[in-house]
């Protein structure tokens, strides 16, 4: 189903009632994923405090889903997943209401959203990246909770299992191909011998990472030195620390690196330092390049569970993790970092 304009959405929101998902952006940022339809609105509550199922009823009678959305932060990749998630829904023609919730990188914030989100009791609850995921998920084993720009929730304890699940948390890892992309730095900077690697260590999924990253510097034949923050004020100063101590930079798919790319990008290449990106839009903030996901189709592979989950009574406890496939994954540079550096890439674009 074709996204309509915010303006035909609300005449036909007006003259039919809900056709589509509607999204409302509320909190502490916006988000990317702006589809067209009716703006959110409370449930009504029944004598009980239960909500008013004629609340969630279009003008025809039909079933209007309430999905709330938490968004750790907003960054080229986790927008991407969020614009994804809203494409499938409208796609499969799912009616629905979005509550978008952007939680700007404050961990209370999340717990706060969090909370008002399962007390409004929402059909379905998706959460953009781990602090967001486990904020959503300490709060509710009842509700369905869908999870993307998570590397590995096992690791981040939201589901037993990764294969199976076992509780209301399912959705899809963003996993990049870490070895892959330390492959790419070494064909592409074949001096390299230390690897700076930067990431925040308050992040259980970018503590994961990095290790990975260590032990694929190792097999390369490079040694690394770890660069972790733990907010972003932290960044210019750990990145200025390390440009006479390494020959690149790596960092994974981090949220605060990512929403801090631009700082260490500045730095980097001020100094002609190469930075290896986990994701895209670490690259197109201007870092060098990277072999890496799409996040517009993580976030569309939990739309699809979602439609399953709503329409079909799957169960997250049934539905595994689910991760892009190898194929999907692609090379991506920046040119005029390239050009910076004195790089040709054009070699390795496919």
């Amino acid at each position: 189903m074709k996204k309509m304009s915010l303006a035909l959405a609300l005449v036909a929101a007006a003259v039919l009632g809900v056709t589509a998902c509607g999204s409302a952006s509320t909190g502490g940022g916006s988000s990317a994923a702006e589809a067209g339809g009716v703006a959110q609105t409370p449930a009504a509550e029944s004598s009980t405090g239960e909500p008013d199922s004629s609340a969630a009823q279009g003008a025809d009678g039909e079933k209007v889903y309430q999905i709330g959305v938490l968004q750790y932060v907003q960054h080229p990749a986790l927008d991407k997943a969020n614009e994804g998630f809203v494409a499938a829904l409208d796609e499969a023609g799912i009616r629905c209401e979005l509550e978008q919730q952007n939680a700007a990188g404050d961990q209370s914030a999340c717990q706060t959203i969090a909370t008002k989100l399962v007390n409004d009791r929402k059909d379905l609850i998706l959460a953009i990246a781990t602090p967001a995921a486990q904020a959503v998920a300490g709060q509710t084993t009842e509700i369905p909770v869908l999870v993307t720009a998570v590397t590995d929730p096992a690791d981040a304890k939201l589901v037993v299992s990764n294969d199976a699940p076992g509780g209301n948390v399912t959705g899809s890892s963003d996993l990049t191909p870490v070895k892959e992309q330390i492959g790419l730095l070494k064909q592409i900077l074949p001096e390299t011998q230390t690897v700076g690697v930067l990431y925040c260590s308050a992040e259980s999924n970018s503590i994961l990472q990095a290790e990975m990253a260590k032990a694929a510097c190792e097999a390369e034949g490079m040694t690394t030195v770890k660069l972790p923050i733990t907010a972003s004020n932290e960044i210019q100063t750990v990145v200025q620390s390390a440009v006479s101590k390494v020959d690149a930079i790596y960092t994974p798919t981090d949220n605060m690196v990512a929403a801090g790319m631009t700082t260490v990008a500045m730095v980097a290449n001020d100094n002609k330092i190469p930075v290896i990106c986990g994701e895209d839009g670490m690259v197109e903030s201007g870092g060098l390049c990277t072999y890496g996901i799409d996040y517009y189709q993580l976030g569309y592979i939990c739309g699809e569970q979602a439609v399953k989950i709503l329409t079909e009574g799957a169960k997250p406890a049934e539905m595994p993790i689910e991760y892009l496939p190898a194929e999907k994954c692609s090379f991506s540079y920046n040119e005029d970092t390239a050009a910076l550096l004195g790089l040709d890439l054009t070699g390795f674009a496919k």
